[in-house]
């Protein structure tokens, strides 16, 4: 049985443990209709598979070297002692670009659910914690960034009720190992 809770950050290396893998089978194609003004085209083609390994990019153990985290709130999922999912919640944080100074909204920092859990609804139970606490602590938003080459993820927002809002196919330009890749914003009112 799954169990879930909100942590502190002595779970911070039990939650760099979770592993933070990435399989895609397909992308976001994104064309510009009319250079842009008639709107934008996404198309779900697929690739070859791919499994990106995100946990080099983020650890718990990092944050607090970071930010003040003072506002941010952690979750992680068990199987008996066993850690298979883990979320980040990072609320008012100065200096947070995601935020761009709103102080009514969060960022969804980190989810993720180990290889041979995923798919039995352990994120959905996870960010639905933090959608509810998010809103207790006065939230109206989170914002929660993905790339175009996670589908999943894209999809598994949506179906919770996130808002595709802002595209930048030229977020990652500087970074030539993702220069490609697509930023995705979303919003979930909360």
């Amino acid at each position: 049985m799954i169990t879930y809770k909100e942590v502190d950050s002595s779970y911070f290396e039990m939650y760099d443990t979770v592993s933070m893998n990435v399989e895609m089978n397909s992308i976001y194609k994104i064309s510009r209709i009319d250079n842009g003004l008639g709107g934008m085209v996404f198309e779900e083609i697929p690739c070859e598979r791919i499994i990106k390994d995100l946990s080099v990019f983020e650890h718990a153990t990092d944050y607090e070297k970071m930010f003040d985290i003072t506002n941010w709130r952690f979750y992680m999922a068990f199987d008996g002692d066993k850690p298979v999912g883990a979320m980040t919640i990072a609320g008012r944080t100065e200096g947070m670009n995601m935020l761009g100074g709103r102080t009514d909204a969060c960022v969804l920092w980190d989810i993720r659910v180990s290889d041979e859990y995923k798919h039995q609804g352990i994120g959905k139970n996870l960010l639905k914690m933090g959608i509810t606490n998010a809103g207790n602590d006065g939230y109206s938003q989170m914002i929660i960034e993905c790339q175009s080459n996670n589908v999943t993820a894209c999809k598994f927002y949506a179906g919770m009720g996130a808002k595709l809002s802002k595209i930048d196919m030229y977020a990652y330009y500087m970074e030539p190992d993702v220069k490609d890749d697509v930023m995705l914003v979303w919003y979930l009112d909360l």
